[in-house]
């Protein structure tokens, strides 16, 4: 057996599928909801539910019941709800349903009922619904106990086995007023309705969808005369395959029906040559038309009075204006859900009473929008041209100028964004731009929206993907939805006009920052949604410019912070539970080991005792970084200056070792052995050069040869300014010691020679050398033989100072 759940604790009971011959012991006495569908009770006996006395609901569907016997139901006072469906039901007490002094539904589906006369119903006065669906019921004459349940408003006979409905058969309707009565009559098989039978009867609305064994053979609904019906409902089901082409004549019986609302579903082909359709309907107030391969609007009788018309699910390839526009009457037009409906190139006319026209989710594409299409409509209030294919917009709406509602949501737009299409629509109230591809690059977007209330533009795009001024002449908005438009920035005066604002979403974009300059002005605001952005933590000051109105706020889905440094953050969110929204999806982006943990459960308290180690931390690790990026950046200085200080300077005789010490790339290294080493070392006099590659001792730091073999050792440093030498980590390390080299020996020093093809937009990045140059001669070599002749010259003469000869 399965096991009896508790579906609400001590209220609501699930005991499905139990083998029990009874209500489980483990049900409390003050169960409201039992279901015992599926269980195996066969019969019920007297006082059968006594230890559950406050049911409201009952389910018995599918319990093997056969038998119900008298006061079956006895103590269940409150029980309003009984369902009984799927049970062969042989035997019914005339007391079966005794003490069901509140019940409002009976369900009696599939319960082998094929008479009313049996049912011992008739003292339920207080019951509203009985669902007969799925009987033997072979006739609709109606006990005389059907005049005491004045409280009836739903009498389903839903797939019966009903062929005749006579004189008579509903005379019980007769003798009270039914208006708020529905009558189901779907899903059987009436051959055959005497003329009559409906008189002088009034109900709310009747359903006759797939009623008749043969819609044709039956004398055109004649037997529906004299009826009165709020509602009627007639025709068959998209899936049966009793579905219907339409033919003339077809509803010609209703012409003596008196009723206010008509409503045709599912026929399939109509005749081109139907124009019947309307005839016996056009003084009906609403009609609606429901998934009808109609290609084309029928004639529309004179001096209609149609004042509500649908089309859903229709078969227009065009909106067919100018036949509608013949419904003088007509004040709600809808036509929705049509995929065959793409142009609109007829205009209303002269429809001066029109006030809503639905015209969304079908496939329209149209230019032109929207005044060339309503000629004469200055009632038009609401407009819906919502999840169409795309319309071209070109600002003109002279014609409907007084419209309060527009919604263009999820068509395809073009002119919006470009320039002020709305201009003329300064009464405008609601407007709905979401998802329909709008690039806002114009300021003036919203120009002449003077009265806008509510702004929805969701999905869309702004130039430079930020909020600028856009929104200086909304001073009386009350709601904006700027969500999913990719936004980054929100510049500051964006909502400087809108402190009447009272919600405003700006979810799902990647702002980086809230920032309080920015939303001061929104003193108005009861919702703000600003999750699923890329806020790490508002600052304080952002927190305390928040409006007392505000009732919700949404900052989930951010990728928060969760640190000490932030403690003023972390109480507030602790303190705000009641007021933040989506609180289960606010959680820690970082740190890394905090990842995912709700910043609800965060402990402050860890955080008390550790701001001023946490202070003196970051003092401390800002202190090394500086001392490092010193040492890094003076390393060669500070080296050479501590061989000063601990005396490691070399003699005056180990100075004179070399005439000069070369510093030059690498990638200089042919050069300088050709055209330098060899003119020098083998010339007349003899000069001695320090070479890195050949004088610098192998085992030794390459920082201590350069100090010591090479600038300790000799009188003068020659530096060979290349393009691979500008860009060269060591040549401009080397360059840069040379230099303190200089300073702190008081030696002339440094022969710069310049080659001729030295990139000179890289030597004017090189400060410190480019300097250099300007304040100090150098050598230039080139090509030609003067001034190499000059060149040798003047380097042999800078050399030769000073320098010491032995004999």
């Amino acid at each position: 057996d399965l096991p009896l759940l508790q579906v609400i604790p001590n209220k609501t009971f699930r005991c499905t599928g139990l083998n029990v011959s009874g209500v489980p012991a483990e049900v409390p006495n003050i169960t409201q909801n039992l279901d015992l569908s599926f269980s195996n009770l066969k019969s019920l006996g007297s006082n059968y539910f006594s230890s559950v006395p406050e049911l409201h609901l009952l389910d018995l569907t599918r319990c093997h019941l056969h038998t119900i016997e008298d006061n079956s139901f006895k103590d269940l006072h409150k029980l309003s709800t009984l369902i009984l469906t799927a049970n062969s039901l042989q035997y019914l007490g005339t007391a079966a349903f005794h003490g069901l002094t509140s019940l409002k539904k009976l369900v009696l589906v599939e319960t082998s009922t094929a008479s009313l006369t049996d049912l011992p119903i008739g003292h339920l006065h207080t019951l509203q619904e009985l669902n007969l669906g799925h009987n033997n019921i072979a006739s609709l004459k109606l006990p005389k106990y059907f005049t005491n349940m004045t409280s009836l408003r739903h009498l389903n006979f839903r797939s019966n086995k009903i062929t005749y409905i006579s004189k008579g058969d509903l005379d019980a309707l007769k003798e009270v007023n039914r208006s708020n009565l529905t009558l189901v009559l779907s899903l059987n098989d009436i051959k055959h309705i005497e003329p009559g039978s409906f008189a002088k009867i009034h109900l709310g609305e009747l359903v006759l969808r797939s009623s008749f064994e043969n819609f044709y053979a039956m004398p055109s609904l004649e037997g529906l005369i004299g009826l009165q019906v709020s509602r009627l409902i007639v025709g068959e089901f998209s899936d049966s395959e009793r579905q219907l082409d339409f033919e003339s004549g077809l509803l010609s019986g209703l012409c003596q029906v008196q009723m206010q609302e008509f409503v045709l579903i599912s026929f399939r082909k109509f005749e081109e040559k139907s124009n019947t359709l309307l005839n016996c309907i056009g003084n009906v107030s609403s009609i609606r038309l429901v998934d009808l391969q109609l290609e084309k609007v029928s004639e529309v009788p004179m001096f209609s009075q149609v004042k509500q018309l649908e089309c859903k699910k229709c078969k227009f390839n065009e909106v067919p204006a100018m036949k509608l526009s013949l419904f003088k009457e007509l004040r709600v037009l809808r036509i929705t859900k049509s995929k065959h409906l793409n142009s609109f190139q007829q205009k209303f006319e002269s429809l001066s009473n029109l006030e809503v026209i639905d015209l969304s989710e079908n496939r329209l594409s149209f230019s032109g929008c929207c005044s060339h299409q309503f000629h004469k409509c200055q009632n038009l209030k609401y407009l819906n041209l919502s999840f169409n294919s795309d319309i071209r917009m070109n600002g003109d709406f002279t014609n409907i100028k007084n419209l309060l509602y527009l919604d263009l949501q999820h068509t395809k737009l073009f002119g919006p964004g470009s320039y002020p299409v709305f201009l003329s629509l300064q009464k405008l109230i609601y407007l709905d731009i979401s998802h329909t591809s709008i690039f806002v690059k114009s300021q003036c977007t919203f120009c002449g929206l003077n009265s806008l209330q509510v702004l929805k533009m969701a999905g869309n795009s702004f130039e430079n993907n930020k909020l600028a001024n856009n929104f200086k002449n909304l001073s009386h908005l009350h709601s904006l939805d700027i969500s999913s438009c990719k936004l980054v920035q929100v510049d500051k005066g964006t909502f400087d006009a809108l402190s009447e604002l009272k919600e405003l979403n700006i979810s799902n974009n990647k702002l980086l920052s809230f920032d309080p300059v920015v939303y001061k002005p929104l003193q108005a605001l009861t919702v703000l949604d600003f999750s699923n952005n890329r806020l790490s933590v508002p600052l304080d000051s952002a927190l305390e410019i928040l409006p007392d109105s505000l009732a919700l706020l949404d900052i989930s889905q951010n990728v928060f912070e969760c640190s000490c440094v932030y403690l003023n953050f972390l109480k507030w969110i602790k303190k705000k539970q009641e007021l933040l929204q989506n609180k289960e999806l606010m959680i820690c982006h970082t740190p890394a080991y905090m990842k995912n943990m709700s910043l609800s459960s965060f402990d402050v308290s860890s955080c008390q005792l550790k701001a001023s180690t946490v202070a003196l931390s970051v003092i401390m690790l800002l202190a090394a970084a500086v001392i490092l990026f010193l040492i890094y950046k003076y390393y060669f200085q500070i080296y050479y200056s501590l061989v000063l200080l601990t005396g490691c300077k070399h003699s005056a005789e180990r100075g004179d070792t070399y005439d000069a010490f070369v510093i030059h790339s690498s990638k200089d290294q042919e050069w300088v052995i050709r055209e330098l080493v060899e003119p020098l070392e083998g010339g007349k006099p003899p000069f001695q050069l320090c070479l890195y590659y050949r004088d610098f001792l192998p085992g030794v730091p390459i920082v201590t040869n350069i100090i010591q073999e090479g600038f300790l050792s000799s009188r003068n440093v020659i530096a060979v300014i290349s393009t691979d030498f500008l860009e060269s980590k060591w040549c401009s390390f080397e360059f840069d010691i040379a230099q303190s080299w200089q300073l702190v020996e008081g030696k002339a020093g440094i022969i710069m020679i310049v080659l001729e093809e030295v990139n000179k937009a890289l030597l004017r990045q090189r400060l410190g050398l480019s300097r250099y140059l300007r304040r100090n001669t150098y050598l230039e070599w080139k090509s030609n033989e003067i001034s190499r002749h000059i060149f040798w010259r003047q380097l042999t003469e800078v050399l030769l100072e000073g320098k010491k000869w032995n004999h």
